[in-house]
Order: structure tokens, then C-alpha cells, then sequence
């Protein structure tokens, strides 16, 4: 397994303006938050969309696959449709808005 290409991060981001998305570097991978919603991960170079209902309007069930070893199936988005912002904006901003908003961790608590 190698660590995901800060280009590709970037091609991805660029492809999602203009919603709201972030990338959050996590082992030599990303997390990506749309609202603030965790949404999706890049390992490998590869997209992995979290799934949801919305998310087979958009995926068939061959589309699923785990974004590394021992990890749930998530959805790939294949290279080429990463060239199709208008269809991963869509995609990304449907799934975020059919996930619950984030609950906020306690801090801890000082004595």
C-alpha cells in the first residue's frame, strides 16, 4: 500500500469547488469532510465514497470496495469519473447532506 500523491488530493479538491470540502491527512492518507461531514477517503490514489442511501442513485453494487486492508466497503470512484466534477459534486454534496451533522467531542476536562 503506498500513501496517496498530495496532487491527487489537490485534482480532487479542485474537482469538488465549489462545496464546502476539506482534506484531513490521517497515516499517509485523507479524510474528506463536505459540511464538515466526513464524506469520503482517498487512499492509493483512489476516491471512497462513504456509503449511504443516496449513494446508489450513483454506484451500481460491484462499485464497492474496501479503502484499506480490514476496513468496510466503501464506493470507488473511478479515475475517469474524477474528470466529471459536475457528477462528483453531486455525489459528494448529495452524501453530505444525507449524513447527520457531527456530534462535537468533549473536551477533556481540566482539575
Amino acid at each position: 500500500m503506498m500513501a496517496t500523491n498530495k496532487q491527487t488530493v489537490d485534482f480532487i479538491l479542485d474537482q469538488l469547488a465549489p462545496l464546502p470540502v476539506r482534506a484531513r491527512a490521517m497515516f499517509g492518507e485523507y479524510g474528506v469532510y463536505c459540511d464538515e461531514k466526513f464524506v469520503a477517503l482517498i487512499c492509493d490514489d483512489t476516491l471512497f465514497v462513504k456509503p449511504t442511501a443516496i449513494a446508489t442513485e450513483f454506484f451500481g453494487e460491484d462499485d464497492m470496495a474496501p479503502p484499506y486492508p480490514g476496513a468496510k466497503d466503501h464506493y470507488v470512484v473511478l479515475e475517469e469519473r474524477l474528470e466529471d466534477s459536475e457528477w462528483l459534486q453531486a455525489v459528494i454534496g448529495r452524501t453530505a447532506e444525507a449524513l447527520p451533522v457531527a456530534k462535537r467531542k468533549a473536551g477533556k476536562k481540566r482539575t
